[in-house]
């Protein structure tokens, strides 16, 4: 076994070594989860709290890992008789992104299950954790299904396994310790709040910091035993304050005083739930403990909420992690302790009477950003260019947005949107969005295994074996199996797409109000695809040519961010952005040919720019339907006359069209749109 790099020898990252500390005082705290980018020794500090944990004592053969002071009554390896037990190292059990479900919770023993004719059960990776650390590196890239079992582990303490004719609980407490990197995706809500404590590293730009993190890098490397024996003092010295504020930690007084600040906090954030409360409560108290204290002061519920509420504040993914550090210490002032004659002492804090929370002069009711009343043609249009060629650098009516580019405007509020998928069962990541043959969800029937066995349809399997048994000479409880018997069992869930956004930023798109709301569209589409497990790209197209303003990746709070910087004007050169589309996902074919593409255009369907714009743009929409892309036009035309060339557009692609109004999935304007492949028109 290789030795590990020692805890102590971590340069820097008090945040991260705090949090796991804490964690290893405290495991009630919850865990944590280590957000950062790549290279900051996110891994090693997981790897190496192992080593400091305190060992446990366990029944001696359970591989339940029971304590045996109070073995639990439900072990499948139970009853334990009283005996004396033995101590070991806490495990640190990494569960690997691409872990199946048998292996995560456990199964049914099958060869012992055919051969000897009992039910015997495997466990899973949640039984080797219990009463150590789980470990999921990349965890914002594990797999929805492995998602659920976690979140209903770490809710109930036990993990419930009922397939294939078992019925087993057992005990899965453990401290669930997750890193991630925030370039690859964010992770779900709720996994994100299972998670006790959470802290954000970075390389650290301290020249002389940096040199040391290399120069203890490279001795560990050359010697890790020697450079380990090194730091053997120190980290006994840290092993030892742990098993001490272990000891202190139940002597730890939460005063009401303490309680009430961390209320306050929780409320002034609004922070969902009560969980949130729990978690600072029980962080508080280790601090104290850590510190040597045994009472909880005011600054330990300071440093609890700034490592336990920044990712629980966070309504969907474009909200940008952290805590007004302003806003918490006036929160703590006002909740602390305050003398009985205060009140009567302080004028009234408002003497107005309140006021008007809208404020003076600005009304307060925002503009509607999808409430784009246009005057009448002649009087000012809403465009910037027509179908037609008008020459460049022409004067615009007034009202009417003109060929320079415009400063960005911010989006409209994102909304709840129709599911939008591809039709036809693909073979892709699972998601959450179009139907697919995955390895896990529903089984749809059985069938002669094509190629190696992956799942066994334990049923169907014995009923084409029962009928040979005689002539196959059984004797004795077990089934004579043969291959020939074995039956896989197909599966139907929901896969991830990759979502493919081709956004119209032209003149024609430039009304403040209307742009506003083609943002808002959009953002809601990607915040549609964070939940759903999606890739997502965006392609734009202004001026005279288009442009990749981002490549497919996991992470759409960088959709969002470009998209929010995205300037508008000039000509619609419609054409460029879906060839620019078409090179994209001819790539991405070639990188990942199982994720199927979704193209959604974003536009009003004109065109203008060069010889025949019209024309291009339907040869290029063509070329998207021949290869068979699925799509969906979002049409952005308002005002009293409307062309319906996104309809069109929408044809010429094989795909359908919506308006803005549509995508909404509280509209009345029917159920949900799957999008209609290339050809099924044909």
């Amino acid at each position: 076994m290789s030795t590990p790099y020692p805890f102590t020898a971590i340069v820097g990252q008090d945040d991260l070594r705090l949090g796991l500390l804490l964690n290893a005082v405290s495991p009630a705290v919850g865990g944590v989860l280590v957000r950062g980018e790549k290279g900051t020794a996110k891994s090693t500090a997981v790897r190496a709290l192992a080593a400091l944990m305190p060992e446990v004592a366990v029944v001696p053969g359970c591989r339940f890992s029971c304590d045996p002071a109070s073995p639990d009554p439900a072990c499948p390896d139970g009853p334990h008789a009283e005996a004396a037990g033995v101590s070991r190292a806490a495990r640190t059990v990494e569960l690997p992104v691409g872990a199946s479900e048998d292996r995560l919770v456990g199964a049914l023993d099958i060869e012992r299950a055919l051969s000897e004719g009992v039910k015997a059960f495997e466990p899973g990776l949640l039984a080797d954790a219990h009463r150590g650390i789980l470990y999921v590196d990349e965890v914002n890239l594990l797999h929805d299904h492995l998602v659920d079992l976690l979140l209903d582990a770490a809710a109930m303490g036990a993990s419930y396994v009922e397939r294939e004719g078992v019925s087993v609980r057992h005990a899965a407490r453990f401290l669930l310790v997750g890193t991630m990197n925030p370039e690859e995706g964010e992770l779900r809500p709720q996994l994100l709040d299972r998670f006790g404590l959470t802290v954000e590293v970075a390389a650290s730009r301290d020249t002389d910091e940096r040199v040391e993190v290399v120069r203890r890098r490279l001795a560990y490397d050359d010697d890790p035993e020697g450079f380990a024996a090194r730091w053997a003092e120190e980290e006994s010295a840290l092993r030892h304050r742990i098993a001490d504020a272990r000891a202190l930690l139940p002597r730890v007084v939460l005063g009401d005083g303490v309680l009430r600040q961390i209320a306050a906090t929780c409320a002034a954030f609004e922070v969902d739930g009560m969980r949130a409360d729990i978690v600072m409560a029980r962080t508080a108290t280790a601090l104290a403990a850590w510190a040597g204290r045994e009472e909880v002061t005011a600054d330990d519920v300071r440093q609890a909420a700034l490592l336990a509420l920044p990712h629980r504040r966070r309504r969907n993914p474009f909200d940008a992690p952290g805590l007004d550090e302003d806003k918490l210490d006036q929160t703590l002032d006002e909740a602390g302790p305050q003398d009985d004659h205060d009140d009567d002492d302080q004028p009234d804090p408002d003497p107005d009477g309140g006021g008007n929370d809208d404020g003076g002069g600005g009304g307060g009711v925002p503009p509607q950003a999808d409430d784009d009343r246009t005057p009448p043609q002649g009087q000012g249009g809403e465009d910037g260019d027509t179908p037609s060629q008008a020459p460049e650098g022409t004067p615009d009516a007034p009202g009417r947005s003109t060929g320079a580019e415009q400063q960005p405007v911010a989006s409209a509020e994102p909304f709840r949107t129709k599911m939008l998928s591809v039709p036809g069962l693909g073979e892709g990541a699972a998601g959450r969005r179009s139907r697919a043959r995955t390895e896990h969800g529903r089984t749809t029937g059985a069938r002669r295994p094509q190629g190696s066995l992956t799942k066994l349809h334990l049923a169907a399997t014995v009923q084409a074996a029962a009928p040979h048994q005689r002539a196959r000479g059984r004797a004795g409880r077990g089934l004579v199996v043969r291959r020939d018997d074995l039956r896989q069992a197909p599966r139907e869930g929901r896969e991830g797409n990759l979502v493919l956004f081709v956004v119209d930023a032209s003149g024609s798109m430039a009304a403040r109000q209307r742009m506003s709301a083609v943002k808002g569209a959009v953002l809601s589409l990607l915040l549609d695809a964070y939940q759903r497990r999606d890739k997502v790209g965006l392609v734009t197209f202004r001026g005279k040519e288009a442009e990749v303003a981002l490549p497919p990746t996991s992470s759409v709070d960088a959709a969002a961010a470009r998209l929010e910087s995205l300037p508008t004007g000039g000509r619609t050169p419609l054409a460029a952005g879906l060839l620019k589309a078409h090179d994209v996902l001819r790539v991405e074919r070639l990188r990942d040919p199982s994720r199927r593409p979704l193209l959604v255009v974003v536009t009003d369907g004109r065109a203008t720019g060069g010889p025949e714009p019209v024309a291009l743009a339907g040869r290029a929409a063509r070329l998207h339907r021949s290869e068979g892309a699925a799509s969906v036009v979002v049409d952005c035309e308002s005002g009293y006359v409307r062309l319906g060339l996104a309809g069109e557009l929408a044809r010429e692609l094989g795909g359908t069209a919506v308006t803005l109004d549509e995508l909404r999935a509280d509209s009345i304007a029917g159920l949900v749109k799957d999008v209609t492949a290339a050809g099924r028109a044909a």
